[in-house]
C-alpha cells in the first residue's frame, strides 16, 4: 500500500474545479505568494479567533485587544506575500478589516456558545482499495455546541469581494470542504455533528459586511449513498489513475491564481 495521499479539508473545491492545478500545488509542490486579499483575509480568520477563544477561556479580551491582533498580522505576516498581485493596497485592507471585525465581535460572536475554535483534527484515513488511501487533514475554523441536540454545529468564516451577495452569505462551492470538517469533527471529538453547517461571510468590498449563510448535506456530498457515489471515491479514482484532468473554463485559470500556469500545456 502506498502512503496516504493528504487531502486539506480547504482543498476540495479546487481539486474539483481543476484537478490539474490541485496537482501542481497539492502534490507537486508547485507554490505562489499570497496577495493582499489572501493576507487580509487570513489576519481576519486571526483577529476573529483571538476574540473567539478568549470567550471560550472566560478572559477578557477586547475588541480593541482583537483588532490589535488582527493589524499586527497584516503588517507583519508569517508568509509570503506578492503586495503587487491585486488592487488592495495595505492601508485599505486596514480599514476594512478593522470594520469587519469590529461588527464580527459586537454583533456575530455573541450569539455563539463556542466548544472550539482552530481545533486541529486528527487525520482520517479512508482506504479507496486498489492500495490508495486518502487522509482527511485540516484545522477547523469554529466548532459551536448546539444545546438543544447535543450536536457540535460546523462554522467556517469566509472572507473576499463575493462573500456577501443579497445580504447573505455565498455559501455555492463550499459544501466539499464543509462535509470533510464533519468527517474529521466526528472523528476528532467522537460527538456527532448537526446536518446544518453555518458559513460567517466577510465582505471585503464595497461596503463592508457580515452575514450569515447555512448548508445542509455536506458530509453526503463527500460519501454517497446507495444512488450515486461521494467525491471521495471520484476523487480515489484519479490518485488510482494518476490523471488530473485540466479545466480551461475555471474562473482561476490564470497566472494570477494558479501556481502551475507557466507548466501548464492547456491554456491558451
Amino acid at each position: 500500500m502506498s502512503e496516504p495521499t493528504r487531502v486539506r479539508a480547504s482543498s476540495w473545491s479546487r481539486l474539483f474545479d481543476c484537478a490539474y492545478a490541485w496537482e501542481g500545488e497539492h502534490l507537486l509542490d508547485y507554490r505562489k505568494p499570497a496577495g493582499m486579499r489572501a493576507l487580509l483575509g487570513s489576519s481576519l480568520h486571526h483577529g476573529t479567533a483571538v476574540f473567539d477563544q478568549s470567550r471560550i477561556d472566560h478572559d477578557e479580551v477586547t475588541v480593541d485587544v482583537s483588532v490589535g491582533a488582527f493589524v499586527d498580522m497584516l503588517n507583519a505576516p508569517k508568509f509570503e506575500v506578492d503586495y503587487t498581485a491585486d488592487d488592495l493596497q495595505i492601508r485599505e485592507a486596514e480599514r476594512i478589516g478593522i470594520k469587519l471585525l469590529q461588527a464580527y465581535c459586537t454583533t456575530i460572536s455573541p450569539q455563539y456558545y463556542f466548544a472550539a475554535v482552530e481545533l486541529e483534527t486528527k487525520p482520517f484515513d479512508i482506504d479507496c482499495g486498489g492500495g490508495i488511501v486518502i487522509r482527511l487533514t485540516g484545522t477547523m475554523d469554529r466548532s459551536r455546541a448546539v444545546i438543544k441536540t447535543g450536536k457540535h454545529r460546523i462554522i467556517d468564516l469566509k472572507s473576499g469581494t463575493r462573500a456577501v451577495q443579497k445580504g447573505a452569505a455565498a455559501t455555492k462551492g463550499h459544501g466539499p470542504q464543509f462535509g470533510t470538517y464533519r468527517l474529521l469533527s466526528e472523528h476528532t471529538t467522537g460527538v456527532e455533528t448537526d446536518e446544518t453547517s453555518e458559513i460567517i461571510g466577510l465582505k471585503t468590498s464595497g461596503k463592508p459586511e457580515v452575514a450569515k449563510g447555512y448548508l445542509r448535506g455536506a458530509k453526503r456530498l463527500m460519501t454517497g449513498n446507495a444512488e450515486y457515489p461521494g467525491l471521495i471515491e471520484i476523487a480515489a479514482q484519479m490518485f488510482r489513475t494518476g490523471l488530473f484532468p485540466p479545466n480551461t473554463s475555471s474562473i482561476l485559470c490564470a497566472k494570477k491564481y494558479c501556481a502551475r500556469w507557466d507548466k501548464c500545456p492547456y491554456h491558451l
